[in-house]
């Protein structure tokens, strides 16, 4: 059987992690979802710089936009292009989104990192992008900052769906998923529906091991021979242990009698999506954070490679709930050994805005020069 359908099976959804136009002309997309069980799609300002510097195959677009108006800046243009596609790939996923109770057939669009620090530009943004997307199963994405916090609530009491994007700890994850909630309640106390608004928190992981294990490498070149053995034993395993971690959190909020009066009123839980799952060291399998991190109510939203890769030789089962004592022993034992995750956390947070902030730049940059070309 398919790796990736038998996840469907266990509970989690299949994303994919990738969005450029000649994925949704050629057929491409219609057929994963057809052979692969796929539910959904994200993209974010790198997906979409490499989509659109990196071909032609926008061009005709960008100059029928053009003709159309030659006034617009290019992150208008940007915008228009994106909108298309994420169009195209809403209506190739409605059906999906139909038949899951309205729970995935999502397709995701990053508001401006530029704005990940101003929730009120980010709120405005949001509501302009839902609404010129003009589809019930497009997902805005929102950075989890503090300070987007608050846009977050206020987009869901909206009705607005909202991927947060950027999560690397358990203490920001709780205090999104209380944005939700929070939101949720407003929106119920003004009378209005809460069945169709949806939302996933993006947990990111396998940058995690990246910036931890660095950490472990520098403490285990100076250390004696017995805590070199104690450092080594953390290497690659502190990403999976903050994610498995993180859903424990989940079961406790969306589990307890506390949700249960949203959940009579139609509410959704905000499920843990795993982002950031293709496996960056080539020493770990290729597949490790698709594998070490399935359960139900979850999604996995994954990159190409690591899609294909997983297809192929995937071992899908039940691991999410596996060794949590264990994954809980590990968070201790690296704070034992002097590296402070909450700091790396906050760390990656920053790195990642301004990692899609300089994609956004480069994205803009090249529609320049196409523009020019043109």
């Amino acid at each position: 059987m398919n790796p990736l359908l038998r996840l469907q099976e266990l509970g989690q959804s299949v994303w994919y992690d990738n969005i450029h136009r000649q994925l949704l002309t050629s057929g491409a997309l219609a057929r994963m979802i057809r052979e692969d069980g796929l539910r959904g799609v994200t993209s974010n300002p790198t997906i979409f710089e490499k989509a659109i510097n990196g071909s032609d195959a926008y061009d005709q677009a960008l100059r029928r936009l053009l003709d159309e108006d030659a006034s617009r800046d290019d992150q208008a243009l940007f915008f228009a292009l994106a909108l298309q596609d994420i169009q195209m790939a809403a209506d190739a996923l409605r059906p999906v989104y139909e038949r899951s109770a309205q729970g995935d057939g999502m397709v995701s669009l990053e508001v401006s990192p530029e704005l990940a620090y101003d929730p009120d530009a980010t709120i405005r943004e949001a509501r302009e992008l839902f609404r010129r997307a003009g589809r019930p199963n497009v997902m805005i994405k929102v950075p989890a900052t503090q300070a987007c916090l608050p846009a977050i609530e206020t987009l869901i009491a909206e009705g607005i769906n909202v991927n947060v994007t950027l999560l690397f700890s358990i203490e920001r994850y709780r205090e999104v998923a209380q944005a939700y909630l929070l939101g949720l309640e407003s929106r119920l106390r003004r009378g209005r529906d809460i069945r169709h608004v949806h939302s996933v928190a993006s947990f990111f992981v396998s940058r995690v091991d990246t910036k931890v294990d660095a950490l472990l490498e520098e403490k285990i070149a100076g250390a004696p021979e017995q805590t070199q053995a104690e450092l080594r034993n953390l290497l690659g395993r502190i990403a999976i242990a903050n994610a498995k971690m993180a859903y424990q959190a989940y079961l406790e909020i969306y589990r307890s009698g506390a949700f249960d009066p949203l959940r009579e009123a139609g509410a959704q839980s905000q499920r843990l999506l795993w982002g950031s799952t293709g496996t960056k060291n080539p020493a770990y399998s290729d597949v490790l954070y698709v594998d070490a991190l399935i359960g139900p109510e979850t999604v996995n939203t994954i990159p190409p490679a690591t899609y294909e890769a997983y297809k192929d030789h995937g071992k899908p089962r039940l691991t999410l709930a596996e060794g949590v004592a264990e994954a809980r022993q590990a968070l201790q034992d690296l704070a034992r050994q002097g590296i402070d995750l909450d700091a790396v956390t906050s760390e990656l947070e920053k790195e990642g805005v301004h990692l899609f902030a300089e994609s956004f730049h480069a994205l803009l940059a090249g529609i320049a020069e196409k523009r020019r070309g043109l």
